[in-house]
């Protein structure tokens, strides 16, 4: 396969800034890399008629590998597809590594065929499931996560029902809040804050976008649905 998913680099190449950076400041190499190695996830999983969560669940193991290891050591993109593979595994939606390395192929090479059975298919396979356990061992095993999901469902529920049926139709607040929840898996914000404030932060964006107000009370709207979450929990 032509394209960067197949090449893995044995050793830095040349000198890369570090990933993090002030405010204010430009992205850096690795925070450009990053966003496009997710945007590929995000449109891989999609063809390989992933769930959300499990798209999530790849994101999320992408950006932890990384926060252990340097994009200079490497290939993020054979990082990505090695992700997506241990990802169906953990969410329960298994998915081949054939049809990983096939959609991977066409991402790169737009309108090619799937490639042979011959020994480059072999060896990005064999690189794959090497660095599945690469991926396994950098993160100790731990590869469950808690995703913000099933809490942002459960605040549209709970905003929904205190505004007018007609003004909550004709705004795409849901819509767009799952849009802006999506995007958070582009850098490393899903791993830096919690799944409540993630969703809190993406509802309370959507709202504030289209001008929609809840009715004041004692406490902030968003207060007193985090509480609640936090008692279910």
């Amino acid at each position: 396969m032509e394209g960067p998913s197949c090449r893995v680099s044995a050793g830095a190449e040349e000198p890369r800034p570090s990933g993090r950076r002030d405010a204010g400041s430009e992205p850096t190499w690795d925070t450009k890399t990053h966003f496009r190695v997710c945007r590929f996830i995000m449109e891989t999983g999609v063809k390989l008629c992933m769930r959300s969560v499990p798209v999530a669940t790849a994101c999320v193991l992408y950006h932890r590998f990384f926060q252990r290891v340097t994009s200079r050591v490497y290939e993020p993109y054979l990082v990505a597809m090695s992700c997506l593979y241990l990802a169906g595994k953990v969410e329960e939606q298994h998915i081949r590594t054939r049809d990983i390395i096939n959609v991977s192929h066409r991402y790169f090479n737009k309108g090619s065929a799937p490639l042979e059975c011959d020994k480059e298919f072999w060896d990005l396979r064999d690189s794959v499931v090497h660095c599945e356990l690469l991926i396994l061992r950098q993160l100790n095993f731990h590869v469950s996560f808690e995703h913000p999901h099933k809490y942002l469902l459960h605040y549209l529920l709970s905003v929904k029902s205190l505004v007018n049926r007609h003004a909550w139709s004709r705004t795409p607040v849901a819509e767009t809040s799952w849009a802006l929840l999506r995007d958070c898996y582009h850098g490393d914000m899903c791993i830096r804050h919690t799944p409540q404030h993630i969703a809190v932060a993406a509802l309370y964006l959507a709202l504030s976008s289209y001008g929609v107000e809840l009715p004041a009370g004692e406490k902030e709207w968003w207060q007193v649905l985090f509480s609640k979450s936090s008692d279910s929990d």
